[in-house]
């Protein structure tokens, strides 16, 4: 009988060993397609910049291509749903920012549930938004623009990606703590809120800065002012919205994620991979001047900053009545 058990047990041991040495050369070989970087905005905006250009460096690292998958919609929900839904196998990464961590505090019911249904990959960098203007604008000063505000309220417009991006909620935040009106007009990605911007139909943007440095630098696009508490290097000559609007402190963020259920060896993989591109000359010479600081560590960074933001803005969200569109 003793004997039997003993068999038994080592064929089990034997099989277990096999399916663990089997699951080993399956992670070894990942990734053998393209990967899809779900940027959950439409084409041109900041989010959509960082993500072609990380893309390009991660597939020399990975021996695969990285294909960005624009889908916009829904304040970025329609995109990360896609995601959540996705195979657990590492080919199907989102590129969250902003709206991850507030959206949440925004929708009562999320299709994906909560983030619980994803799993941290990396926190690329962290940056301001600037409050711009269009170059013929009026405006001058974020002075300027409060004290139209409060000459006429509810008349200025303030563009963004999308309802629960962080240009919708600087604006917002900016409304609450400032006491004034302004309206808000949500697109479909940064590309044709920034197209609209430019052209007149609306009267500023709490832009990310990687969205907008490319129209400041060539004269389309006036900074008023940066929406972290201290200036940013990359904009010397905007002082921070604070200064004129106490307590006033938006940060923009960009990291990845895939399903909850992906296995550890691929997530690091992509870990490694998304750190060297973020560390990358290409990567750094490209988005450095638009403030973004890289961060590129492990996974666990993603998390915990994620959730102190998750925190702090649905603190946020209910104090200032803040509504998705």
């Amino acid at each position: 009988m003793l004997r039997s058990i003993v068999r038994h047990c080592a064929g089990s041991l034997a099989l277990i060993g096999v399916l663990a040495a089997a699951a080993g050369s399956a992670f070894a070989a990942f990734p053998d397609k393209p990967v899809r970087l779900v940027v959950p905005f439409a084409p041109g905006g900041g989010t959509d910049l960082i993500a072609r250009t990380l893309g390009a460096e991660m597939s020399k690292d990975l021996g695969q291509p990285v294909i960005v998958d624009n889908k916009p919609g829904a304040g970025t929900v329609i995109g990360t749903d896609n995601v959540a839904k996705s195979l657990p196998d590492g080919y199907s990464v989102v590129v969250a920012s902003f709206a991850h961590a507030v959206n949440p505090a925004l929708h009562a019911r999320l299709p994906y549930g909560s983030n619980k249904a994803f799993a941290p990959v990396i926190l690329i960098g962290r940056g301001p938004n600037v409050l711009v203007v269009r170059s013929a604008s009026g405006y001058k000063s974020v002075g300027d623009v409060l004290a139209a505000a409060k000459a006429s309220p509810g008349k200025l417009t303030f563009a963004s990606q999308g309802a629960g991006t962080s240009a919708h909620l600087a604006g917002e935040l900016f409304a609450n703590l400032a006491k004034v009106k302004l309206t808000h007009i949500p697109y479909r990605g940064a590309g044709p809120a920034l197209t609209d911007l430019m052209g007149g139909q609306v009267d500023m943007m709490f832009a990310t800065a990687a969205a907008v440095s490319t129209f400041i630098d060539n004269g389309k696009l006036r900074v008023l002012g940066v929406t972290t508490t201290e200036p940013s290097a990359a904009f010397k000559d905007a002082p921070p919205i604070a200064n004129t609007v106490p307590g006033y402190r938006v940060e923009s963020w960009y990291g990845l994620y895939v399903p909850a259920a992906t296995p550890a060896p691929v997530i690091e993989r992509l870990n490694m991979a998304a750190r060297k591109a973020a560390r990358s000359p290409d990567f750094v010479r490209k988005l450095e001047h638009e403030g973004l600081v890289v961060s590129a560590g492990p996974a666990a960074e993603l998390d915990t900053y994620v959730q102190a933001e998750e925190k702090r803005w649905a603190q946020i969200v209910k104090q200032n009545n803040i509504q998705p569109d």
